[in-house]
């Protein structure tokens, strides 16, 4: 069954979870930090379900590795790869403050340790931490009203093989937008506070212990329910334009708690991946302006040829 199919018959909200002002996909504009800089270049990205969250930060392009084997990348390569981020969490919204719980990720340590106080007005979501070591700047990128799908990975089987290879991960679709999340299939110990990297670095051209490292992967992506979503950012230099999931091979269970994809991997083989539903919504609106008070509303009015004077969509 084809995923569009599976919305148009078998939507179902969430019962439960954050707040509709705090779902879709934003990109971070900027981050400043209590010493005064700011970092307004890193490719930083939240893709917000109902429950769960799947958070990718890179370098700029100019910056990050190109595509190649990964035994052949240097060790300021591999650093540099090793400083890539990308992970799916369960969130846990209390009225005040974010917070996030069982995190599957690429890197080793958790880099950010604190829940969030989030205030959106318009496209804007300001996020403060408790102690006010940093305040990010979040925009909600612009998209036509669509499906918001959340789906946590259960698990992927090699049907060929009758192999588990992963057990962990998430999916979701926000409009024109997607992101995926595959943990690795085995769990790896982190032994220092910048574990990953440092453990790149020692494995230059160790084909084995690389793979093992960088079995993983984050990214996200832009299209179509209709025609696709193309990756644009990735964790895995190979996935960039490449189709980020098929949409096709679905079937939900007869409880409606799973969805079941069979689809064909580039080896050829058959694989299987079973997904716990978190939400199903056929269509949201991902909507650039908050709710205000009339007084407001005439202040606006009436000052609005100082006011917008400058003014244009900002994201």
């Amino acid at each position: 069954m084809h995923l569009v199919d599976i919305v148009n018959n078998h939507a179902s909200a969430a019962k439960s979870g954050v707040p509709d002002w705090m779902l879709g996909y934003f990109k971070r504009r900027s981050i400043s930090f209590s010493n005064g800089e700011t970092d307004t270049k890193t490719h930083v990205c939240w893709l917000q379900s109902r429950n769960f969250t799947i958070d990718l930060r890179l370098p700029i392009e100019s910056e990050q590795v190109v595509n190649k084997p990964l035994q052949e990348y240097s060790a300021a390569e591999l650093r540099t790869l090793g400083n890539y981020e990308g992970w799916v969490a369960d969130s846990v919204w209390n009225g005040e403050t974010l917070a996030w719980e069982n995190e599957i990720a690429l890197q080793l340590h958790g880099r950010w340790q604190e829940p969030a106080y989030l205030k959106r007005v318009g496209n804007c979501m300001m996020e403060f931490c408790p102690s006010d070591a940093y305040v990010e700047d979040w925009r909600l990128q612009p998209s036509a009203p669509g499906p918001l799908i959340g789906l946590r990975l259960l698990q992927e089987k090699n049907l060929s093989t009758q192999t588990i290879t992963r057990n962990s991960g998430g999916l979701i679709i926000c409009g024109d937008y997607a992101a995926l999340v595959l943990g690795r299939p085995e769990p790896i110990m982190a032994d220092s506070a910048n574990a990953l990297r440092e453990k790149a670095q020692s494995a230059v051209g160790d084909k084995a212990a690389l793979s093992q490292l960088f079995d993983f992967e984050t990214s996200v992506a832009k299209g179509s329910m209709q025609n696709g979503f193309a990756v644009s950012l990735s964790t895995c230099p190979e996935r960039i334009g490449k189709e980020i999931f098929s949409l096709d091979g679905f079937s939900i269970s007869p409880d409606s708690k799973t969805l079941t994809q069979n689809f064909a991997a580039t080896d050829g083989s058959v694989v299987e991946r079973v997904y716990a539903i978190d939400t199903i919504e056929s269509g949201v609106e991902f909507t650039q302006t908050t709710p205000t008070c009339e007084p407001s509303k005439q202040w606006f009015d009436r000052e609005s040829e100082t006011l917008c004077r400058y003014t244009q969509p900002c994201y």
